[in-house]
């Protein structure tokens, strides 16, 4: 099991934050779905439990990553159709939030947890944020990730998407280009993002790990460089604003998912 915490510090605050990761997760949910492969909300709704610190309230999101051209080739020789399928529940209490990826063909032998707490005029600072045990603490693994400088991915650059680049008209944010503008940034907030990775599979176990926690990493940066660059998309949003935009994203995403499958298989039909 590889245990990672993760710290994004973000321009903004974090009540600020709560909009803008809810729009900015419905706009990279279009980004990644097509020819039958993306995200597929099956629920989204207001949820309440108890829990060790009393009622819980917050919203519950239950979706399918169909994932199968995204994954390392080892994996995909090994692995039966469909077999590629994540899926994930989130309890989004904010400021706190909890998501749980699974596998129905690898069940408890795969799993992927993420525990968020999100603070206001936080730097990084907070060594054991979301409280975790002394034996976790010892092999947790402290990432520190910077949007404005951190590499990414050629394939995912867009300069309109480089927060070096990007001033915000709405709120005079922007850009990112002082070496220590996580230090001097003004407003400011951290995610504290705690992942735990367990992939059981003999001879691939670590290999398979390693690559989906460096996935996170590059997913949680990428992420984040869109949101503060879509600061004047998210910003003077209500929640119930993004519920709409929520909404209509699923109707999106549905449509989009199933472009090319009809002609893909009719071609497939056609070669064989």
């Amino acid at each position: 099991m590889i245990i990672n915490e993760f710290r994004v510090i973000n321009n903004c605050t974090e009540k600020e934050y709560q909009v803008a990761q809810l729009f900015a997760t419905a706009q990279a949910s279009k980004e990644s779905t097509g020819g039958g492969e993306g995200v597929e909300v099956l629920k989204n709704e207001p949820y309440e439990k108890i829990s060790d610190k009393g009622v819980e309230k917050g919203q519950y999101t239950h979706k399918i990553y169909r994932l199968a051209s995204r994954v390392p080739g080892w994996v995909r020789a090994v692995a039966p159709a469909g077999a590629l399928d994540l899926y994930e529940e989130a309890w989004n209490a904010y400021p706190y939030c909890k998501t749980v990826l699974t596998n129905g063909y690898m069940k408890e032998a795969f799993s992927i947890v993420y525990e968020t707490l999100h603070v206001d005029n936080s730097r990084g600072e907070l060594e054991n944020a979301l409280g975790i045990s002394p034996e976790d603490l010892k092999n947790r693994k402290v990432i520190i990730i910077d949007v404005a400088n951190d590499p990414i991915d050629a394939k995912d650059y867009k300069p309109d998407e480089d927060p070096k680049k990007f001033y915000s008209e709405k709120t005079g944010r922007g850009p990112l280009v002082d070496p220590n503008w996580q230090q001097n940034c003004e407003p400011v907030m951290t995610c504290y993002k705690l992942v735990y990775i367990e992939f059981k599979w003999f001879g691939i176990q670590g290999k398979t790990e390693s690559f989906i926690a460096k996935a996170i990493q590059n997913l949680f940066t990428k992420f984040h460089r869109q949101l503060f660059c879509w600061t004047d998309k998210w910003y003077g949003l209500t929640i119930e604003d993004i519920r709409k935009i929520e909404e209509q994203t699923k109707k999106d995403l549905d449509l989009k998912r199933n472009e090319g499958v009809s002609s893909s298989s009719s071609s497939t039909t056609t070669k064989s």
